[in-house]
C-alpha cells in the first residue's frame, strides 16, 4: 500500500491535498493537530503510534524517530537487500512526506521570548523526516511548501505519479529549507551566548524580489532579505506607488537611509550612485529639502530623496517638479501622496524610523567569500571627545558646522571630503584615488554655487600631505575636522596655523569602500 506521512504546522491547503492523495488510494499517516484537522474534514488517517507500536512521549519530543518510519523513508526500492530488510522487519514504504516545521522563526520574533520557549520550538523529528525523504527522492516525493501542492496534484492526476525531475527539485527545496532553519537556530544560539567570532558564519536570507536586471542590463540579480526582519532597512520599507525597485535603486536607497539616521531633527538627504549629493537640516521638512536641493540642484536629477518626517503637500509639489527615482519618508499627508502619485513611475515608499539608531553587523561579498563587520555607528565619536590641534580654537558656528559635516563624510565613498555649513552640504568630493583630488572637487562645487563662505571641511581620513590643507586655506576654508594619526600630522598642523585655520582631531577614521 502506498503511504503518505503528513505533519504540518502550516495547515494552509493541506485538506484538499490530502483528499487528492486519498483519491489515489494513498494511506495517510499523521500526528497531533494535523491528524485532528484531517479527520475533522472526513479524511481517514492512522497515527504514528499505530505504525511504530511505540507511544509518543516527552511532550512530543519523541514520536517519529523510529526505524518503522525512517526505514520506510530511506529504504531504496531498487536494492533487493533493502526490500528484504523492509519485509523482514515489517517496514512499509512511505512514498510521500508532507512536513513543515515548528515555527522557530515566529517564536524568536516575539517580544520578550525566553530561551526556553525558543528551545522548545526547535523541530527535531520534522527535519529528520524531511532529510530522509529528500535523500531518497528517487522514490519519495517530499513537500514542505504549500505552494507546491497544486503542481504535485496535477502530476498525480495526469500520470498517476510524480516525475523524477519533480522529486529532485522538491528534494533540493527541502535541503534549502532545513539548511535555512538550522542556520537561524545557529544564529540565535550563537547570539544568546555572546559569541562574536564564530568559526562558521551561518546566514540565511529569503527571496524578496526577482529583479529585472542587476547593476547593468546584462547582469542577473535578485533581492534577498534577512529571514528575521531588520526594522530600519530598505528590505522592510513599503512601496505605495510606482514601478518595481531596481538593483541600483535598492543600493542607493540603502545609502540614503544610512545617512538620514544620523539626524534627530528634520532632515532631507538626496543620494546619487550611493553618495550623498545634498543634505539639509532645518526646523521644517520643507526648509530641509530646500537646503538639500540647493546643495546640488544638478546631481539630484534622477536621484533618491529621503526625509525623516512626514512629507507635506508643499514639499511634494517641489519634489514633483523634478525627475526622481524614489521618495521615501515615514509617512505622507493625503495631499502629498496624491501630488507625488501623478507620476506613474516614481517609487513612493514608507519606512518606520523608530529603530533608525539600531546598529548591527553587515556583510559584503567578494569573489570567493564574504566580509563581515559591525556597522559604522560609533557612540564615542562625539564632539566632546574631539581635540583641537591648532592654535586657533573653533567658533560655536564652526563647531556646529563640523559636527554636521562629520556626520555626512562617513557615508561618502573614500577618499571623502565634505564641505558644509551648519545646515547643509555645499560641496562633496567622493571616491578619488588621492585626497587632494577630492578636496578640489568639493571646493569647485562650493565655489560654483557661491557657497564656500563660512564652510568647513571634513575629511574621512587623515591628510598624508599638507597640500589639501593649503589648497583649502587658499580657497577660504577656515575650519577642518579630520581623524589625525598621520606621521605628517605636524606638517598639516603647521600649515593650518600658517593660515590661521582651526583643525579638530577626532581620532576616528570613517573609510567607506
Amino acid at each position: 500500500m502506498t503511504r503518505a506521512l503528513i505533519s504540518v504546522s502550516d495547515k494552509a491547503g493541506i485538506v484538499p491535498f490530502a483528499q487528492a492523495l486519498v483519491a489515489k488510494d494513498i494511506e495517510i499517516i499523521s500526528t497531533g493537530g494535523t491528524k485532528k484537522a484531517l479527520e475533522e474534514a472526513g479524511i481517514p488517517t492512522i497515527s504514528v503510534e499505530e505504525v511504530t507500536g511505540f507511544p509518543e512521549m516527552m511532550d512530543g519530543r519523541v514520536k517519529t524517530l523510529h526505524p518503522l518510519i525512517h526505514g520506510g523513508l530511506l529504504g531504496r526500492r531498487d536494492l533487493p537487500e533493502h526490500i528484504l530488510a523492509m519485509e523482514k522487519h515489517n517496514i512499509i514504504p512511505i512514498d510521500f512526506v508532507v512536513v513543515n516545521l515548528y515555527p522557530f522563526k515566529e517564536t524568536i520574533s516575539k517580544k520578550d521570548v525566553t530561551l526556553e520557549e525558543a528551545i522548545e520550538n526547535i523541530d527535531i523529528g520534522g527535519p529528520s523526516m524531511l532529510r530522509s525523504a529528500a535523500k531518497n527522492y528517487a522514490s519519495v516525493t517530499v513537500l514542505t511548501d504549500p505552494t507546491d501542492y497544486s503542481s504535485v496534484i496535477s502530476e498525480l492526476e495526469e500520470t498517476g505519479a510524480t516525475t523524477l525531475k519533480t522529486r529532485q527539485a522538491l528534494a533540493a527545496k527541502v535541503f534549502r529549507h532545513t539548511a535555512s532553519y538550522d542556520a537561524l537556530i545557529a544564529q540565535y544560539l550563537t547570539n544568546s551566548v555572546g559569541e562574536e567570532e564564530p568559526e562558521k558564519l551561518t546566514l540565511t536570507y529569503d527571496l524578496k524580489q526577482k529583479l529585472r536586471y542587476g547593476e547593468n542590463g546584462h547582469q542577473v540579480a535578485n533581492f534577498y532579505q534577512e529571514t528575521l526582519i531588520v526594522p530600519f532597512s530598505i528590505a522592510n520599507a513599503h512601496q505605495l506607488h510606482g514601478k518595481e525597485l531596481s538593483y541600483n535603486n535598492i543600493k542607493d536607497a540603502d545609502a540614503a537611509i544610512r545617512i538620514i539616521r544620523e539626524f534627530d531633527g528634520p532632515a532631507v538627504v538626496a543620494v546619487k550612485h550611493m553618495n550623498p549629493c545634498g543634505v539639509g537640516i532645518a526646523e521644517t521638512i520643507e526648509e530641509a529639502f530646500d537646503r538639500c536641493y540647493a546643495a546640488d540642484p544638478i546631481s539630484i536629477f534622477g536621484g533618491i530623496v529621503v526625509a525623516n518626517r512626514q512629507l507635506d503637500s508643499v514639499t511634494a509639489e517641489k519634489l514633483n517638479k523634478m525627475f526622481l527615482e524614489i521618495v521615501l519618508a515615514p509617512s505622507y499627508s493625503k495631499e502629498a501622496l496624491a501630488i507625488l502619485s501623478k507620476k506613474k513611475n516614481i517609487r513612493i515608499m514608507t519606512l518606520d524610523f523608530s529603530a533608525a539608531k539600531v546598529g548591527g553587523k553587515e556583510v559584503v561579498s567578494v569573489l570567493g567569500g564574504l566580509l563581515e563587520q559591525t556597522q559604522d555607528i560609533s557612540t564615542e565619536d562625539i564632539p566632546a571627545n574631539w581635540e583641537v590641534m591648532t592654535d586657533r580654537k573653533p567658533t560655536e558656528e564652526e563647531m556646529n558646522a563640523m559636527d554636521f559635516a562629520w556626520k555626512i563624510v562617513k557615508h561618502v565613498k573614500s577618499n571623502a571630503i565634505v564641505l558644509a555649513n551648519s545646515k547643509q552640504t555645499v560641496g562633496i568630493g567622493a571616491g578619488q584615488m588621492n585626497r587632494v583630488g577630492s578636496v578640489k572637487i568639493a571646493i569647485d562645487q562650493a565655489e560654483a554655487s557661491n557657497a564656500i563662505e563660512g564652510a568647513v571641511l571634513a575629511s574621512d581620513a587623515f591628510f598624508p600631505m599638507n597640500d589639501s590643507v593649503e589648497f583649502a586655506a587658499q580657497h577660504g576654508i577656515k575650519a577642518i575636522i579630520q581623524p589625525g594619526g598621520s606621521i605628517k600630522d605636524k606638517d598639516s598642523i603647521e600649515m593650518a596655523n600658517k593660515y590661521g585655520m582651526t583643525m579638530l582631531k577626532t581620532s576616528v577614521r570613517h573609510f567607506r569602500h
